[in-house]
């Protein structure tokens, strides 16, 4: 455009200088003595002057008038045109979705093992990581003590036994004097009533009677408190051996041991020693906290799948075996126990693990890409496209932010056209041209 205008001065500047040629050629005509110019020279400087006349026309004023209408027009089709909107379908959610929960992965059955008798070790069999079997022996402890306990428990056991020979023999006397005092009392009562004894004679032979009686009740409860006696020191005699048993410690189940406390010779003491952890790792368990808009949809015997964030690309299959049936107050969560087989033993007790549990729903909720909400001070909106392209902002209640979506509760519809991050030519009641974003641009 400077070129344009520079060529355009020049002209002019060309034009005025043979205006003013012109001007000096009628003052030299006007004077007789001056000799006037021929055809031939007006004819040319009129060339001269046409031509410069026609290429400034087009060098100069045709382009600019051009630029003038070509602006002119761009700038009616500009206030003409409408706004091009891109948007984007409001979709419905899938009747089920993925759940990812964290949790850690944990033994279903895990046991501490204790000692049930005091004493010194005297072998241990097994170390941590070693697979053991239900009712194989882990550890081996000596306790001479116990030893002669059972001993004394054996003793104890005869001399009670003896006792109770000796009350049962003096049972034994017993009646046979209760009986002697019977025959006696007897025959003098008979005696009294033919009056040939006294009846204080007939009452000394009844006393005796009675007393033999009670002497012969008394060794009844003597005989079996002996009996008793025996039955005490043979159940103690009973609980020491089941003690000797203790001292050969075994696995109460098939497991693996997880940790080892003890070592040979060292004392351990009944009860309170902790001598192994046992782990049961053929199958293994995972604690999960459910959101409460989930809990209503977990149930037992639903299928999950666990995720090892140090295993990618492996996937192992589980199952919800219970839930808690109630939330928590705190965390309005809701505890829920998944199972899993372990037979190859790649799950350890104590990893971290991400579950997917695939959740229904019955109602499911309207999706809307996250680059459509906006969000203003009454509220989350979206601006909804007509079909004839007149805008309207909706309001809208959002559920669950899905990354790229987010799900809402009320508000919208499925199929509807929203815009994608709306400017500001997508006004309240305007009107946009929308245009559908394609595959590529996602």
């Amino acid at each position: 455009m400077n070129n344009a205008n520079a060529a355009e001065d020049r002209l002019r500047s060309e034009i005025e200088d043979l205006k003013r040629q012109l001007e000096e050629q009628k003052k030299l005509a006007a004077h007789p003595a001056t000799k006037s110019p021929s055809w031939g020279t007006l004819f040319v400087v009129l060339l001269l002057v046409g031509a410069l006349a026609v290429a400034g026309y087009f060098l100069g004023y045709a382009p600019r008038q051009h630029r003038e209408m070509v602006l002119a027009a761009e700038t009616r089709t500009a206030s003409q045109s409408l706004a091009v909107v891109t948007v984007k379908p409001v979709e419905r959610a899938s009747a089920q979705s993925t759940l990812v929960l964290p949790g850690n992965i944990q033994a279903v059955t895990e046991a501490p093992v204790l000692a049930r008798a005091s004493g010194y070790i005297v072998k241990r069999n097994v170390d941590i990581g070693d697979r053991v079997k239900a009712g194989q022996v882990l550890v081996e402890i000596d306790a001479p003590e116990l030893q002669q306990q059972i001993k004394q428990a054996a003793s104890g056991i005869d001399q009670a036994n003896a006792s109770v020979q000796q009350s049962e023999a003096s049972l034994s006397q017993a009646k046979a004097n209760m009986g002697l005092a019977q025959v006696t009392n007897d025959r003098w009562k008979k005696l009294l009533a033919k009056g040939a004894v006294s009846r204080q004679e007939s009452d000394t032979y009844q006393a005796q009677y009675d007393a033999q009686q009670a002497n012969v009740q008394a060794l009844e409860k003597a005989v079996n408190a002996a009996r008793s006696n025996v039955t005490a020191m043979e159940a103690n005699f009973a609980r020491l051996q089941e003690l000797d048993s203790f001292l050969a410690v075994r696995a109460p189940f098939a497991g693996v041991i997880t940790v080892r406390n003890i070592d040979n010779g060292a004392l351990v003491n009944q009860g309170s020693t902790l001598l192994f952890r046992i782990a049961q790792t053929d199958r293994l368990r995972t604690y999960l906290n459910v959101p409460q808009s989930d809990a209503s949809s977990v149930r037992v015997g639903q299928v999950a799948t666990l995720e090892i964030p140090d295993l990618p690309g492996r996937r192992f299959p589980a199952t919800v075996s219970r839930t808690a049936n109630a939330l928590d107050p705190s965390s309005r969560t809701l505890l829920v126990e998944v199972q899993a087989a372990n037979p190859a033993g790649e799950l350890l007790p104590g990893m971290y693990a991400q579950v997917d549990l695939k959740v229904p729903h019955k109602n499911a909720a309207v999706l809307i890409p996250s680059d459509t909400l906006v969000v203003r001070s009454d509220g989350p909106q979206v601006a909804v496209i007509a079909k004839d392209g007149s805008v309207h902002y909706t309001r809208v209640q959002l559920g669950r932010d899905l990354g790229d979506h987010l799900e809402v509760l009320s508000g919208l519809e499925e199929g509807q056209q929203l815009a994608v991050n709306p400017s500001d030519d997508v006004r309240e009641g305007g009107r946009v041209q929308p245009v559908m974003e394609s595959p590529a641009r996602k």
